[in-house]
C-alpha cells in the first residue's frame, strides 16, 4: 500500500481511537465483537506507543480473531516485535463502539492455518468483501494473516 494512501487513512481515523488505545482493557474475551464488521486493533511500537487501526476481522468458534493485512504493513512489524494487542468493536473509521479486550497476536506461517483464517474472515462478510477485493485489493501484494487470542 502506498505511503500516500496510508497517510490518507490516518487522516480519516476517528480521534476517539487514539483515546481508546491509551486506555485500559475493560473486558475479557472477544464476545463484544460479535455482530460487528470492524474492530479496532491496537498494536504497540517498540517505544510502547499504541497504534490503533480499524480492520476487517473474523471470529472463530473458539474465540480467536483473525485479520488479513499486507505483509509489509506496520501491524505485522509491530506484532512481530510485541505480540500484545487490544481489540474492540469499532466503525470503519476506528471509532470505538464497545469495550476493548487484551489479546496476544501472532503471524500465521502455516498454509492450512492461513486457509482457515481466510475462511473465518470471509464468513463475516460474504459477497461484499469478495466484490471489494476484486475491485480495490492490491494485485500481487503479499498478504499475511494475524491470529489474536484473548489473554
Amino acid at each position: 500500500m502506498s505511503s500516500a494512501l496510508l497517510r490518507f487513512y490516518d487522516r480519516l481515523r476517528d480521534p476517539a481511537s487514539q483515546a481508546a488505545a491509551r486506555g485500559e482493557p475493560r473486558v475479557e474475551g472477544f464476545d463484544a465483537l460479535r455482530d460487528h464488521k470492524y474492530c479496532l486493533l491496537v498494536t504497540y511500537r517498540r517505544s510502547g506507543e499504541p497504534v490503533p487501526t480499524p480492520v476487517w476481522f473474523g471470529l472463530d468458534g473458539a474465540g480467536r480473531l483473525y485479520v488479513r493485512t499486507p505483509t509489509g504493513s506496520g501491524k505485522v512489524k509491530r506484532v512481530r516485535a510485541d505480540p500484545r494487542v487490544l481489540v474492540g468493536p469499532a466503525n470503519a473509521r476506528g471509532k470505538p463502539l464497545g469495550p476493548l479486550a487484551e489479546g496476544h497476536a501472532r503471524v500465521l506461517a502455516d498454509a492450512a492455518e492461513r486457509d482457515d483464517a481466510e475462511g473465518t474472515v470471509q464468513a463475516n462478510y460474504g459477497l461484499g468483501r469478495r466484490v471489494f477485493e476484486a475491485l480495490f485489493a492490491s494485485r500481487g501484494e503479499a498478504t499475511t494473516y494475524l491470529v489474536v487470542t484473548p489473554t
